[in-house]
């Protein structure tokens, strides 16, 4: 038996076309399955939505993601418990490549997501540039996320004394206790939440989580990101200036993080400092040398996990990973601080 565990909150615009994908995908295996909507307090159309497409309903009243797979997950009986988020299509591949990992052994795994087409474009190459290291790192999101019940149990569930990144301390923690497999194969996923000026809120709440991790089990902090937002406004993709103007600045700082690194390839007498290229080479650089220090915190992250985990590929992985960060948030400290009095000194 596969168990669908499908939390969700206010979820009907998204619901019904994420059961009809796991129904069709589930079939196309051939493997009996169960699919239960844990809804958590839910004031709109969701459960209803969830018994006309066949699933099971759960009422809970958490409001907290960890606390809400667990309870869906206590509640169903399959050997093999599959999380999917309310707003994720998942297809027939993807659920088939999960279950090849499971019937060789693995503890767990998940599939990376990808953004619907309405997600502005420059969030799809961020998404895309960050599922690289975490795939290195073994780390897989909550959108479509399986392992086995026995793994599940050991590891106690999802750490309900967090109110974000529980997903990834999921991760870590199946790893402990077996083969924890990122599949090349991708779900999609809704971008509403990073439409508009709502992908700088949780740019930043992410750059905040991750310089100050306790952050994570402060409900307040994370509330607009992931608890209080409007699920209509957010289907709604804002066409004002304001938001166009913010989309084109944002796919410029994409542009520059993505490329930066390619202009150490370019000797310097190429792009002379005085003039036009020299002066982009120049801010792409010193943009480059602030992202670098979110390698800072991910280098901490790394390291703690580096000291639970007890198999030793994913600890040489882990390592790997490690020196590079601590190699890149090194390399950007000079910069950062030569920057700061040189423009102090040029405005004064």
């Amino acid at each position: 038996m596969i168990s669908f565990i499908v939390p969700a909150h206010n979820e009907e615009a998204c619901l019904g076309r994420t059961l009809q994908a796991i129904h069709a995908s589930a079939r196309d295996v051939g493997q009996p399955y169960e699919i239960l909507v844990v809804d958590d307090a839910s004031t709109d159309a969701t459960p209803e939505i969830a018994r006309h497409n066949n699933a099971r309903v759960l009422s809970v009243s958490h409001r907290q993601i960890a606390a809400t797979r667990n309870s869906g997950a206590r509640a169903t009986s399959g050997a093999e418990l599959f999380f999917v988020d309310a707003d994720t299509t998942i297809n027939p591949r993807a659920l088939a490549a999960a279950l090849r990992c499971l019937a060789k052994g693995a503890a767990g795994g998940g599939a990376p997501p990808r953004f619907d087409a309405a997600a502005p474009l420059y969030t799809r190459l961020l998404l895309w540039w960050v599922l690289w290291p975490m795939r290195v790192a073994g780390i897989a999101g909550g959108a479509f996320m399986f392992c086995t019940r026995e793994a599940f149990q050991a590891v106690g569930g999802f750490d309900e004394r967090l109110f974000g990144a529980e997903d990834a301390v999921m991760s870590w923690a199946l790893q402990r206790e077996g083969r924890f497999v990122v599949l090349w194969r991708h779900v999609l996923t809704s971008g509403r939440r990073v439409r508009g000026v709502q992908g700088l809120r949780m740019l930043t709440t992410l750059v905040r989580m991750g310089f100050f991790p306790k952050l994570l089990r402060q409900r307040s902090q994370v509330a607009k990101i992931w608890y209080e937002t409007k699920r209509r406004d957010e289907l709604k993709l804002t066409d004002s200036p304001a938001t166009q103007v913010f989309n084109a600045i944002m796919w410029l700082l994409t542009i520059v993080l993505l490329t930066g690194p390619a202009w150490n390839l370019i000797p310097w007498s190429w792009t002379p400092a005085n003039g036009s290229w020299g002066k982009v080479r120049f801010g792409a650089q010193i943009l480059q040398c602030h992202f670098g220090l979110l390698l800072w915190p991910c280098a901490y992250f790394l390291l703690r996990h580096l000291f639970q985990q007890t198999r030793w590929l994913p600890r040489m992985k882990v390592a790997a990973l490690i020196a590079l960060c601590l190699w890149g948030a090194w390399s950007a400290l000079p910069g950062v601080l030569w920057f700061w009095p040189w423009l102090y000194h040029c405005l004064v």
